[in-house]
């Protein structure tokens, strides 16, 4: 009994800090950028955008399409960097616990 008393002790305290990464991650924010900085965005390590910069240059109707290109470069780049936090952040709270490759929580 002893050993289940444990193992509901350890899985709260993994909820509380899963919560508390939850939160953490909300704080966080990456940026991508394309373009050689034409184009940026910015958003949180939870993948909400929280602003993007276009440089005046591609406010023209015939860099359009170079400016769309440029957004969806900046933004894919933005969200790897952010997956690459939360892979970062879930790694240190779920490390010692022996969990199978894969198993993710969210």
């Amino acid at each position: 009994m002893a050993d289940f008393l444990g193992m509901m002790k350890q899985a709260a305290q993994l909820q509380s800090k899963m919560k508390e990464m939850q939160d953490e991650l909300e704080q966080i924010e990456v940026e991508g950028v394309s373009g050689g900085g034409l184009v940026s965005v910015r958003m949180t390590a939870k993948m909400e955008v929280k602003g993007v910069t276009i440089d005046p240059s591609l406010m023209k109707p015939e860099e359009r399409e170079v400016l769309e290109d440029l957004l969806v470069s900046a933004h894919n780049e933005a969200r790897r960097k952010a997956e690459a936090t939360v892979a970062d952040k879930m790694q240190s709270l779920t490390g010692g616990l022996g969990l199978p490759p894969g198993l993710g929580f969210g």
